[in-house]
């Protein structure tokens, strides 16, 4: 991060009250700036291992590229681009290796996982992502649902057919139209944006967004005087009390002034 603008990450997973395990994986540190969440999905423990596949090769691509881009002080490239090319490889490293898994022993077999991944850096944020893991930025009072459901039923509200309340209402499954691992090449959506101190934003994985609506995640964001943790565990909550049927995972980000370090 720039010397102007520091953060602070916050990250949690739970089982739910439905699900005997957990195939969900997090990743957050705040000294590389990363935030990622995998929700796995495949026969059991198979989704958990695609799940960490993903996150240990978006780790592993960015922790090698700001080592060699530190070493090599090459800061000529757009910030930007250079995150958003990054990000973008990760993830399809991170499919390659998942599909090669899947392709190769037959107990993973069908496997795959959504991801979710969110890079910080000079004030800048890349925002990688593909299926239905979510993120959101809440920002002078507004919480805006930066991601895209790659979902059927994102697709049906996307053709005007259903709003996304009578979509969910009518169709009582939500197949992801994209994930991880389930076919040798994958689009990668990416977003970027310059960050202000005093944003948050929140990544997550279905297990919350299918439990707790958009206002009450705005509401619980809102609250200023709340630590990280309290707020996380508050949408954990939320969502267990709303039947919990998911793996609940999810990682807080906070924008604050810096300390100059």
């Amino acid at each position: 991060m720039s010397p102007e603008t520091a953060l602070e990450l916050c990250a949690l997973t739970e089982t739910g009250r439905v699900r005997s395990h957990n195939e969900d994986s997090l990743f957050a540190s705040p000294e590389l700036g990363l935030a990622v969440v995998a929700d796995g999905m495949g026969g059991y423990q198979a989704g958990e291992v695609a799940s960490e596949i993903a996150v240990k090769v978006i780790v592993d691509c960015v922790r090698a590229s700001l080592g060699e881009s530190t070493a090599q002080d090459s800061g000529h490239e757009p910030v930007a681009w250079a995150m958003s090319q990054l990000l973008h490889d990760a993830v399809m490293l991170a499919n390659h290796e998942i599909f090669q898994a899947a392709s190769e022993y037959q107990e993973y077999r069908g496997m795959g996982t959504t991801v979710v991944a969110a890079l910080f850096r000079d004030s800048h944020l890349c925002l990688a992502y593909v299926g239905d893991s979510r993120a959101y930025r809440w920002r002078g009072g507004d919480l805006h649902r930066m991601s895209a459901d790659h979902s059927v039923i994102q697709e049906f509200v996307a053709s005007g057919l259903y709003s996304e309340a009578e979509a969910r209402a009518r169709f009582n499954t939500n197949l992801v139209t994209r994930a991880l691992g389930v076919d040798a090449e994958v689009e990668v959506d990416i977003i970027e944006e310059r960050i202000v101190p005093g944003d948050r934003y929140l990544l997550c994985s279905d297990g919350l967004t299918d439990m707790v609506e958009d206002e009450r995640i705005g509401t619980a964001l809102s609250r200023d005087a709340e630590s990280l943790a309290a707020t996380a565990e508050q949408l954990v909550t939320l969502a267990n009390e709303a039947g919990g049927r998911d793996n609940i995972s999810l990682i807080l980000v906070r924008v604050n002034h810096g300390t100059g370090k």
